[in-house]
């Protein structure tokens, strides 16, 4: 799945071990959609992704991932896991420069000629 919107929030880094004695890390953040009800959407990259993918506060990103859900003592949590983010791309002008490119402009009309010798 994928969503798009920008990064409202970036929260530090988590660590730990697990009960099998591997290491990990998680990076968690919070995005905001452009809809017009705008969610707020919390998510996560774990492991290597959590280096693969530096976020920033204010990134413009589309957001792929997958949302898992897992049940603990009779309960159930939902989590949505990032597994790829694009930033998106700076806005390039229509044109280069200041002026805009004279492709589609008609040619202006013929002067008029003073040794014109039709009457009319």
């Amino acid at each position: 799945m994928e969503i798009k919107g920008k990064v409202i929030l970036a929260l530090p880094e988590q660590t730990g071990t697990s009960q099998k004695g591997n290491s990990w890390k998680k990076r968690e953040y919070v995005l905001e959609t452009h809809d017009s009800f705008p969610r707020k959407i919390h998510f996560d990259f774990f492991g290597d992704r959590a280096d693969q993918y530096p976020l920033q506060a204010g990134d413009e990103i589309t957001l792929f991932f997958d949302i898992e859900s897992r049940e603990f003592n009779g309960r159930w949590y939902t989590s949505i896991r990032g597994w790829k983010a694009e930033k998106a791309a700076a806005a390039a002008p229509a044109y280069p420069g200041s002026i805009p490119p004279m492709d589609n402009v008609p040619p202006p009309p013929p002067a008029p000629n003073d040794n014109d010798d039709l009457p009319f």
